[in-house]
């Protein structure tokens, strides 16, 4: 299920999002204070994307974790639309948007990602929110500010620093969303795990038998890399095996990344410009 931001009407998000004098609405009106506020039903659909998944949001099951109809929640924010922008930005404000450089960007740049992809895990529906046409609230241009911040002074030309950005922010993004998914699959299919995949690895070995000879690079990989993944999924505590497969393959392919980063970040020191960063 993908989720496109920005389909209400733009004035009025843009008003909600950030929070203009405008988008107070009745709030400016005279009279008794009113018993609902945007906060409120924007916290309350959040607790329902957390708890109940993207699929179960609506301003009905909003209304109804506030113990009003969905009418009543339209004086504040006009449709689901409006409300999906504003949970995305509010729940981005959770991240940190202050990091220490002071041993440098690498370090600071992996404590970013680490806390974006524990972020994730937490909301899970915030990857089904494209980022084909983003929020843009207040909080996204925050978390957007804060890694520009760390890698805006490392010595790339700005245009390959916006790309590297780029990469980081779909890397985690990706990365977490398998991770999301590891922990999906069984409650929603109701097949635990270890009964899927033994089920079927017995099929593919009979309706197979020649697999090793067919694929012989990826069978000798595979008869050396799976035990060194079970240790370390044993090693990995609660997680399963394949969500902590996901977490070691975000470690790794973050530290090539940033070692990739690191090596142009030198070569444009010696002076030498990279064909890519000014290519568009």
């Amino acid at each position: 299920m993908v989720v496109f931001a920005g389909q209400g009407d733009a004035r009025r998000s843009m008003s909600l999002l950030w929070r203009s004098a405008v988008s107070a609405g009745a709030a400016l009106k005279p009279g008794p204070k009113p018993g609902l506020d945007v906060d409120t039903i924007v916290a309350a659909g959040v607790a329902v994307a957390d708890e109940q998944g993207m699929a179960a949001l609506s301003m009905r099951a909003v209304g109804t974790r506030l113990g009003r109809t969905a009418m009543a929640l339209y004086t504040y924010v006009p449709s689901k639309s409006e409300l999906v922008d504003l949970m995305h930005d509010r729940v981005l404000a959770e991240l940190p948007t202050e990091y220490d450089t002071s041993a440098g960007w690498r370090p600071a740049i992996t404590d970013w990602a680490d806390d974006t992809w524990a972020f994730h895990l937490r909301h899970p529906w915030v990857l089904q929110v494209s980022q084909a046409r983003p929020v843009l609230g207040p909080n996204e241009y925050a978390r957007l500010e804060t890694v520009v911040r760390i890698l805006g002074g490392i010595g790339l030309e700005p245009l390959h620093v916006r790309r590297v950005i780029a990469v980081l922010f779909q890397f985690v993004r990706g990365m977490a969303l398998v991770a999301t998914e590891h922990r999906q699959a069984a409650p929603e299919t109701g097949v635990p795990d270890e009964e899927w995949w033994a089920q079927r690895s017995a099929l593919l070995a009979e309706f197979a038998p020649d697999f090793t000879e067919r694929f012989p690079a990826l069978a000798a990989l595979e008869s050396t890399a799976s035990l060194a993944a079970m240790t370390e999924a044993e090693a990995g505590g609660a997680a399963s095996h394949m969500e902590q497969e996901a977490r070691e393959a975000f470690r790794v392919g973050l530290g090539l990344i940033l070692d990739g980063v690191e090596a142009a970040v030198r070569t444009d020191s010696d002076g030498t410009l990279h064909a890519s960063a000014g290519t568009p």
